[in-house]
């Protein structure tokens, strides 16, 4: 009870302190709000296995964010924008005591979601942005494969030559002051060597008709970044089994004490629109992570443990064509990444990613839109790389034959580009149904076909709804897979199922 009423009175302070601020400062600053309500309902089962244990296939989910611009001139402004996100119907604190809600509270907070001010440095046309922003690299055809659509602590400068060539550079800090050594009290080595910065330029070349935007990143990985409180394991999951080598996903970090790990990209994103109606864009990202040494990696077919290298390097090219029509865009799209070898001495042969945001696909996303909800109807952020996989696919978007109402059809083959030998160091859950942050891993054996159908309808000038469905056939290879995994062989409890989904969202923006 005292948290909720604690709760209440610091979101009455928030609001009131936003109001007193616009006043005081209202004859030299303009303010000005924006915000956005999302409600969803999702009815699927997004499982690539059923294992025999039960799972709920509705859910119902709410978001709010609220963006507020104090903007003093051209030349200077600041933002802040607040979330409370992913309020899923009916999860409360009523099993600790706190349920006066009765399912329509929850333990969510306000959070930050970005902070930061932008400012023109006197003189000149060089425009700076600091604090927490969102930020996606640059990118053409699918997303972004390394960061994409996340918000990052940082400065981003940005200065324009001409009309045509322009320069970007940026200094983000991901995570820094988490580590806390021996998992108490114990400050000892606590916040030490936990950081990990990125440093980049890109180089935005835009003629009529051609935009290209070449672009490197260095980032240093602290030794304990990617440690647990019990100074052991992956402190966060997503990104420890996208950025390194990590054979079965087991979490454990490599054996050299180096204080620090050096980590590299690259990409060259192009976009052509001088053939209009014809639209074509390409990318090739290349990713190399020194990682920290080897590692305990068990062969669950032998029952031996080897040692594996945590390195991690790879590339990936990705392809769309497209041609406008009165009526839609029909277009194909296609990509190929390297895979890893099936010699866990030799590290990872996936490209690296910190938060990638592929977007071709819309099963577990929303293509080409800024929010998406999973199968059960929940705001989530997706983060597919595509490392590890080819595919090719076929869609139709925006097809509009009545007036607000649009829809985009989608077909994709998904294919996999790691040794079958590697199923070895995987549980068994793993490979089939654990969306280990890169999206499925599969194998040179494995394949899945995906169907998308997204529609949206723009009931008011403010308002739309969108309902999707998806279904994704699994061709996943159970021979393959059965080399993995002892324990759930055993047990024999394992069914191959397909994956379905169909989400209903109202979308308010103000």
């Amino acid at each position: 009870m005292f948290n909720r009423v604690k709760k209440s009175c610091m979101v009455a302070m928030l609001a009131a302190g936003m109001l007193l601020g616009a006043t005081a400062g209202a004859q030299a600053v303009d303010f000005k709000a924006k915000g956005q309500w999302l409600v969803g309902f999702g009815l699927g089962d997004a499982r690539m296995g059923n294992d025999g244990n039960k799972a709920d296939l509705f859910g119902a989910s709410q978001r709010f964010r609220v963006q507020l611009d104090a903007i003093a001139s051209e030349n200077l402004s600041g933002r802040l924008w607040f979330e409370i996100g992913n309020q899923d119907w009916g999860r409360n604190n009523l099993a600790r005591g706190g349920g006066a809600a009765l399912g329509a509270d929850g333990d969510h907070v306000i959070k930050v979601k970005n902070a930061f001010i932008d400012w023109i440095v006197p003189q000149t046309d060089l425009k700076l942005r600091m604090g927490i922003q969102n930020v996606t690299l640059p990118n053409a055809a699918g997303g972004s494969s390394v960061i994409g659509a996340t918000d990052v602590a940082g400065i981003t400068g940005s200065y324009q030559f001409n009309d045509m060539v322009g320069l970007t550079a940026f200094w983000y800090r991901p995570a820094n002051d988490n580590y806390t050594a021996f998992g108490g009290d114990d400050p000892r080595n606590s916040r030490y060597l936990d950081n990990m910065d990125l440093f980049g330029l890109a180089l935005p070349v835009t003629m009529d008709g051609f935009e290209v935007t070449p672009w490197i990143m260095y980032g240093m990985l602290g030794r304990n970044t990617l440690r647990n409180w019990d100074g052991q394991g992956m402190a966060d999951g997503a990104i420890a089994q996208t950025l390194m080598a990590n054979p079965g996903g087991q979490g454990i970090r490599g054996n050299d004490d180096r204080a620090y790990s050096s980590m590299f990209w690259g990409g060259l994103p192009i976009k052509v629109t001088a053939w209009d109606p014809i639209n074509v864009e390409f990318e090739f990202n290349y990713g190399y992570v020194q990682g920290f040494g080897d590692m305990n990696a068990v062969n669950y077919k032998s029952g031996l443990v080897k040692r594996a290298d945590t390195r991690r390097e790879g590339w990936l090219v990705k392809a769309l064509f497209e041609y406008k029509l009165d009526w839609g865009v029909p277009g194909i799209f296609g990509w190929y990444a390297s895979g890893d070898d099936g010699d866990v001495k030799n590290g990872s042969e996936r490209m690296p990613s910190i938060k990638a945001n592929g977007r071709f696909t819309s099963f577990n996303g929303a293509a080409g839109t800024d929010w998406w909800s999973n199968s059960k109807g929940e705001f989530n952020e997706k983060h597919t790389s595509y490392a590890g996989t080819w595919g090719i696919g076929a869609q139709i978007r925006d097809m509009s034959f009545v007036e607000d109402l649009k829809h985009t059809f989608r077909v994709a083959y998904w294919g996999g580009t790691n040794s079958p030998d590697m199923v070895k160091y995987f549980e068994f859950s793993n490979g089939w149904d654990g969306d280990k942050y890169d999206g499925m891993y599969l194998t040179t054996n494995d394949g899945m076909i995906e169907f998308n159908l997204d529609n949206s309808y723009k009931i008011y000038e403010n308002l739309t709804v969108n309902l999707d469905f998806g279904y994704i056939i699994n061709c996943m290879d159970r021979g393959t897979w059965k080399r993995s995994g002892a324990w759930a062989i055993a047990n024999n409890n394992w069914e191959q199922q397909d994956a379905w989904k169909t989400q209903l969202t109202f979308n308010y923006s103000f």
